[in-house]
This record gives C-alpha cells, sequence and structure tokens, in this order.
C-alpha cells in the first residue's frame, strides 16, 4: 500500500528485511506457490523505494509495516473551547457584552484543557480572554462615566 506520499524515498534494508520476513511468513502458510515466493523475494531483495516492496507484497494482508518508513504528522486538533471563547469575545459589541463573561470563562477553560491535551488553539484563547478582559474594562469605564454623570447631575441639581 503506498500510503502518505513517500512511495519515491527509499527503503532501508530493515524495511526490506521485514517484508522478506512477512513474504516467508505467507509461503510457509500456503498463500503462495514456491515461484511466486521465489519471483517476489528476488522483486523484495532488489527493491530501492517503498512502491517497489509494496508492488511485492501489496496483495498479501497484513500489510507490512515499514519499521523506517515516514510517516505523514497529523495537524492537532483545533480545542473546541479556544474556537468558542474567540468567538463569544468578539461578538460582546453585538450582544450587548453578554458574551464577555463567557469569553473569558471559555478562554481559561481553552488554555487549561490545551496544556493536558497538546491541542491547537492557544493563541485563540488567549484571544478570547484578552477581548473578555477589555470587555470587562469597558464596563467598567461605562458604569464610572453613568456614576460621574449621575454624580455631577445630583451636585448641579443641589
Amino acid at each position: 500500500m503506498v500510503t502518505g506520499g513517500f512511495s519515491h524515498i527509499r527503503a532501508t534494508d530493515r524495511d526490506r528485511e521485514t517484508a522478506v520476513e512477512m513474504l516467508k511468513e505467507h509461503y510457509a502458510t500456503g498463500r503462495l506457490s514456491r515461484e511466486e515466493y521465489e519471483v517476489r523475494l528476488t522483486q523484495l531483495l532488489s527493491a530501492n523505494t517503498y512502491a517497489q516492496l509494496d508492488g511485492a507484497t501489496l496483495d498479501l494482508m497484513p500489510q507490512a509495516q515499514y519499521p523506517d518508513r515516514p510517516s505523514v504528522a497529523t495537524p492537532a486538533r483545533t480545542n473546541n473551547l479556544a474556537v468558542a471563547a474567540v468567538i463569544c469575545g468578539a461578538l460582546q459589541p453585538v450582544t450587548g457584552m453578554v458574551t464577555t463573561i463567557p469569553a473569558i470563562v471559555l478562554g481559561h477553560l481553552a488554555r487549561g484543557q490545551i496544556k493536558r491535551t497538546g491541542e491547537d488553539g492557544k493563541a485563540m484563547a488567549t484571544w478570547g480572554l484578552a477581548l473578555g478582559w477589555a470587555g470587562v474594562g469597558i464596563i467598567v469605564l461605562v458604569v464610572l462615566a453613568i456614576v460621574v454623570g449621575i454624580s455631577a447631575a445630583i451636585i448641579h441639581l443641589g
């Protein structure tokens, strides 16, 4: 099986030995005739790439697992709480600041999960936290402005 886009990469001696051992097992169990075994053995011993190794063993189950074959790293999954945190932080002006506290709580929860799981999304969680705390700052400023305005009106009327 040609996987991971590495079929053109040169195989190692250990990979060839793994394929030969697998071929021997299939011959011993009767899946291959002596002629098939000899042809495939010759192919394996002269194989330079993973595609050539696979070509000699593709129809045999289980597939050979080559110890030195490079693997494609799968990207880490983005933490869902981090996504929710940044969305809540960004939506604060639209929601009348109702999503301020959720942005902060979700940001903290996301950062904790990211530390434990290794998921992506640390920057999103941090942005959610920053936007949430900026929202708290705006709310405090608005409340202070209202208090100062009311105080000034009371002093002016009094």
